[in-house]
């Protein structure tokens, strides 16, 4: 089983426009979508079309856990502090995509307390914990790091996918907050190990040097998500980089979940390391090929079609 923890959850709003956005001016839509999500929900959906096993574990009113019921999606939920946030995405014809996330709710000690013991709770019975997505204001920056210390515990593999403070907040707390699973993006490898992102981006060996700093510090695996560029996968057997099948770019809102569940979801299944890469970057193109934030099903994706390659990096330093 899958549990999936948004601390953050939020109404994903898509608008696709009939042109190429232009800042100050006046834009026309064609269409447009509205599900709940947030990045656990979303690998929650993901489970449930593979036919997974998965638990979302949020705070959400009657209406948001309704949508996720008839969704199939099992949910434990605590009340949220406040309306669950709107995030406004804006897709021009040409794939490009423009996102406005707001800070949703503050939430108090008694909520992120809760949310702790729903998570732990339900640890001993999951192959997989994935923490996802921003962590609401009010909560402290290190508390993903914490909750992973606490996690540990239970013997349940644990995959953290964040970014900003909390990003770093867990990289500062390893090797004792080392999740079995890391997925930054270019950008967000880059702020945690010093190296430039525009390289990293570009150069494939660049991208696994970086993430094997981090598997040197205890974190198990790091998938690296490189848009157009495929991923990279990290692990202390070595690196490896998957190119992205040619695919015809709709909408890149939910890739990096969809990738992060094909990596789970070959996990599942007992794959080696680089076919976990290749069900990743399957998942994630399939996904940026779909309208809003559509979630591919097994039948989207065509991992077959993906070739991992080994890359001639060093390896990491051993923890201490």
């Amino acid at each position: 089983m899958i549990v999936t923890l948004t601390a953050n959850p939020s109404i994903d709003r898509t608008v696709v426009l009939g042109g190429r956005l232009v800042r100050g001016g006046v834009a026309r839509s064609t269409g447009a979508t509205a599900q709940a999500g947030g990045k656990g929900v979303n690998i929650s959906r993901a489970a449930v079309a593979a036919g997974v096993p998965t638990l979302a574990v949020l705070p959400a009113d009657e209406v948001f856990v309704a949508e996720l019921g008839g969704a199939g999606i099992e949910c434990r939920t605590r009340l949220p502090a406040g309306p669950v946030r709107v995030n406004l995405t804006l897709t021009e014809p040409d794939g490009t995509t423009t996102k406005i996330n707001h800070p949703g709710p503050v939430a108090d000690r008694r909520l992120l307390d809760g949310l702790r013991d729903d998570v732990v709770s339900l640890a001993g019975d999951a192959d997989w914990v994935v923490l996802a997505g921003s962590l609401p204001p009010g909560a402290p920056d290190a508390w993903y790091a914490e909750l992973v210390v606490d996690l540990r515990a239970t013997g349940a593999r644990i995959a953290v996918d964040t970014s900003g403070p909390p990003l770093a907040e867990l990289a500062a707390a390893l090797p004792a907050a080392a999740p079995d699973l890391m997925k930054p993006n270019g950008d967000e490898l880059a702020s945690l190990t010093a190296a430039d992102a525009v390289r990293l981006e570009a150069d494939h060996r660049a991208a696994a040097d970086a993430a094997l700093e981090l598997v040197g510090r205890g974190v198990g695996a790091v998938l690296v998500t490189l848009g157009a560029g495929g991923a990279v996968l990290a692990t202390p057997d070595g690196a490896w980089h998957a190119p992205a099948p040619a695919t015809e770019v709709v909408s890149t809102v939910g890739a990096g979940d969809s990738s992060l569940f094909g990596y789970l979801l070959a996990s599942e299944r007992g794959l080696p390391p680089e076919e976990r890469l290749a069900h990743a970057v399957a998942y994630g193109s399939a996904a940026a090929g779909l309208p809003g934030t559509t979630i591919p099903r097994p039948s989207d994706v065509g991992p077959a079609s993906v070739r991992p390659v080994r890359l001639q990096v060093g390896r990491p330093a051993p923890t201490t």
